[in-house]
């Protein structure tokens, strides 16, 4: 009889649940498997080697029973100190991916992948603890403790391996490009695509397509130029740096199309990869700024003086665009002909890169308020007049966002320049 509220569906879901959790077992066992072998296989060949020395010579390094032994000693022991590193590295990246989703830690499968790299630290203590027991005054094998160290060297490239994949796991980036990644493998397995080759964009005539997916971290204008002039063509940018694309998808347009060598040449001017960098991608710097800023206005961390200290930073990232030409680059060559047109962003996409987030996180801060109104008006006094226009925009909004502050004399406060948030001088006395 079963009990009050129970079902045959509850017994379902419990079976279900159970063959699921074999699944899993079953899944991860090749990596466990592994790590025992390693650790079985140290073990072993620590027991076995010293023995076969014994009755052949095998060569190695020359040491004498003392230097062997102390060499063996410390191998263990460093390595098991290193083993506890390594278990503390991976559980700070546990708890750092739960931190951002508990649910990507089962997706990623970092643990894991990770025992076989305890596997090979373990078998490798446990190897030299075995042949230490077999060095005595009679006998030194010489062989043995040269692989000791042979595998203090591998484990070290493996552990330096694990530390640039922990690196990649715990930034959001890297999460997601590996959450990507095992979703696109998925559909291919289970959402085949339709037979038969399908069209796709960037396959006209006089369009250069990506050929992998990824972020377009470098154009090289210079290159492209050369190269331009070179074909006798003209080269227009269809994706500016930073964005993501697809495989297929068009980077390039030129005009009159190239033959395919010439192609390949202004193809190898565009670089993707992974994740965007700084070095090519001055907007990006911007991002990262702005990240920092909103990150500290958010409930969670709520500090504004930290955004404060963004800002000024933004500031200045400001002042030296300010004057500078932005939008689309025509890049011309030795005789003044224009080879390439880039896209790249222009003032307004910029100030609203740099402010747009900042004042919607930051709306309720007398400090974001009053540094963002002295910030416009230093960018009024540096920016030229078309570009000082685009300020007012941003003065309105900050108007608008006083008036809300639940006090008029916060509102009086608020709508008082301040490059110090809080606590600098008033205007009048301000050099």
């Amino acid at each position: 009889m079963r009990g009050f509220g129970s079902s045959g569906r509850g017994d379902r879901a419990s079976r279900r649940g159970r063959r699921g959790y074999r699944r899993a077992a079953r899944a991860a066992w090749p990596n466990r498997g592994l790590a025992l072998l390693l650790v079985a296989g140290g073990a072993l060949l620590g027991w076995w080697l010293p023995h076969a020395e014994r009755s052949r010579h095998l060569g190695g390094l020359s040491y004498d029973p003392s230097a062997a032994q102390a060499t063996l000693g410390a191998i263990a022991s460093g390595v098991i100190t290193l083993t506890g590193f390594v278990l503390t590295a991976v559980t700070l990246v546990v708890q750092s991916v739960q931190a951002m989703s508990p649910r990507l830690v089962g997706v990623l499968g970092y643990f894991e992948r990770s025992l076989v790299l305890f596997g090979a630290l373990t078998g490798t203590a446990v190897y030299a603890l075995v042949v230490l027991a077999q060095v005595s005054d009679e006998h030194v094998p010489r062989l043995s403790v040269t692989l000791a160290i042979v595998f203090v060297v591998l484990s070290s490239g493996a552990i330096l391996r694990s530390l640039a994949e922990l690196r990649e796991v715990v930034t959001g980036g890297g999460l997601v490009r590996t959450v990507g990644l095992q979703l696109h493998a998925a559909l291919d397995r289970e959402w085949r695509e339709p037979e038969g080759p399908a069209a796709g964009p960037g396959n006209a005539d006089g369009e250069i397509a990506a050929d992998q997916a990824g972020v377009v971290q470098r154009v090289d204008g210079a290159a492209l130029a050369a190269t331009a002039a070179r074909l006798g063509v003209r080269v227009t940018g269809l994706v500016a740096v930073g964005s993501y694309t697809e495989p297929g998808a068009p980077l390039l347009r030129v005009s009159p199309a190239a033959p395919a060598a010439g192609a390949r040449e202004l193809a190898r001017a565009v670089r993707v990869g992974p994740a965007r960098h700084i070095e090519h991608d001055p907007a990006y710097g911007l991002r990262l700024l702005v990240d920092v800023a909103i990150r500290a206005l958010s409930p969670a961390v709520n500090d504004p003086t930290t955004a404060v200290q963004t800002l000024d930073q933004i500031e200045s990232v400001l002042l030296r665009i300010a004057t500078r030409p932005l939008g689309p680059a025509v890049i011309r060559d030795a005789d003044g002909t224009a080879r390439v047109t880039l896209a790249r962003p222009g003032w307004d996409v910029l100030l609203d890169l740099a402010l747009a987030e900042i004042l919607l996180y930051g709306a309720d801060s007398l400090q974001i308020q009053r540094r963002l109104r002295a910030l416009l008006d230093t960018l009024t006094r540096a920016a030229p007049q078309p570009r000082a226009t685009s300020f007012a925009a941003y003065r309105a909004a900050l108007n608008r966002t006083a008036q809300t502050l639940p006090d008029p004399s916060l509102t009086t406060t608020a709508t008082t320049p301040d490059p110090q948030g809080l606590g600098g001088p008033p205007p009048s006395d301000r050099a």
